[in-house]
């Protein structure tokens, strides 16, 4: 029996996928983004990997059908449903930084990348082992002239949902981001649950 767990606006969670099982990350409200990462439950310096992943598919998005893969080249998670059908996995987690850098704070939150740090501090998972996380629900435009990366509200509606099927024994680690230009203007809730 699967119970949905919400991740409140703006934090961020960790938790074990066994291999099998499957992890359901919904959108509630619409237009909101949660930043995934996978580590190998037995060797957490294996890891989810954008650059090994979008070099298998050679394309830049991801959606059904498409494998996960980890930076030793192992599939981690297969999508196996997507209602959204646009995500990124080129940009990093949002931290302290992206707001002092991107946005002029002088008390910047310490967003995805500091959610992702204490949730996963736990299991042994250090700040320099995050890698680029698979940025749900995120909607990255690329330029294909000139290279220029332009961040778009999320096409996600209330209650869209991606499916990952994991293909090993997976320690997750997945946000409510927390920059505001990501999101369409407003920090939202996310839903989660495992199934299998």
């Amino acid at each position: 029996m699967s119970r949905r767990n919400e991740i409140p606006p703006r934090s961020g969670t960790a938790f074990r996928l066994n291999e099998g099982q499957t992890l359901i990350v919904t959108d509630p409200k619409g237009e909101q983004v949660a930043d995934l990462l996978a580590f190998n439950a037995g060797d957490v310096r294996e890891v989810i990997s954008g650059g090994r992943s979008l070099d298998y598919a050679s394309k830049l998005f991801l959606t059904t059908g498409d494998p996960l893969y980890s930076n030793r080249s192992n599939i981690m998670l297969d999508i196996i449903s997507d209602d959204c059908g646009r995500h990124d996995f080129l940009l990093t987690p949002c931290s302290k930084d992206t707001f002092r850098i991107i946005y002029g704070d002088e008390d910047p939150h310490r967003g995805c990348f500091g959610n992702l740090a204490a949730a996963l501090e736990p299991y042994g998972i250090e700040e320099d082992m995050i890698p680029t996380a698979f940025n749900v629900f995120m909607n990255v435009q690329v330029n294909g002239d000139t290279g220029e990366l332009r961040v778009d509200p999320p096409l996600s509606k209330a209650g869209d949902s991606i499916a990952l099927k994991a293909r090993m024994d997976l320690i997750i680690g997945l946000t409510a981001c927390s920059a505001l230009q990501s999101n369409g203007g407003s920090f939202k809730p996310i839903e989660w649950e495992i199934v299998g």
